[in-house]
């Protein structure tokens, strides 16, 4: 009998383990589901979270009415830069092409000028007197003033220090006196246009 209630009771004690066991592990299960569906709702929580800082890190677009606009008035300013940088250059070219006309019309003239003052100095005084050599010289005095009015000048020379710039030296003369390098007589004389050597004067300098 003794054994019977033994069995019995070790029966019951294994019924109570397995109930206990069942009991934990259903309980293990609803924790796991709890867990589970807590967590999405805090990943979204989360999410939503990043969302709005990213949302407040955005710049607000701009309208496409506006940004045509800006490109429509950033295109127009190039093109005014570009027409007035063209405008420069064009002014530019047009002088430098009125210079380089005005001074070869000058070169062209200069000889004439060079042969009317030979043809006054071989005259004698009387020759100079006579109504066709006045007639000549009127003509020359008018010649040099419209080449004064238009930039032309001469180059002083004779009495003045050597400079390269202006004189070309064809001849040297040696002399003992304390003044050198000055240009003692001109054979040609020489002129400017404007600020620009023309003819540069052919002179004799003393050493």
């Amino acid at each position: 009998m003794e054994e019977v209630k033994n069995e019995k009771a070790e029966e019951v004690k294994e019924e109570k383990k397995e109930e206990e066991k069942t009991a934990e592990e259903t309980t293990a299960k609803e924790s796991a589901e709890e867990t589970a569906t807590e967590t999405p709702a805090e990943d979204n929580v989360a999410e939503e979270t990043k969302d709005k800082k990213k949302g407040n890190k955005k710049k607000p677009k701009k309208d496409k009415r506006d940004e045509k606009i800006e490109e429509l008035n950033d295109r127009l300013m190039r093109n005014l830069a570009e027409f007035e940088n063209f405008r420069n250059r064009s002014e530019k070219e047009k002088s430098a092409m009125f210079e380089i006309g005005a001074k070869s019309v000058v070169e062209k003239i200069l000889p004439v000028v060079d042969n009317l003052e030979r043809g006054f100095d071989g005259l004698s005084d009387e020759e100079k007197e006579t109504p066709f050599a006045k007639g000549i010289e009127a003509i020359y005095k008018q010649l040099l003033t419209a080449l004064e009015e238009m930039g032309v000048t001469p180059i002083e020379a004779v009495g003045q220090e050597f400079d390269p710039n202006f004189h070309n030296a064809v001849m040297h003369e040696e002399d003992d006196s304390e003044e050198t390098n000055k240009v003692i007589e001109e054979f040609q004389k020489g002129y400017m246009y404007k600020d620009t050597v023309v003819r540069h004067s052919m002179v004799k300098v003393l050493n």
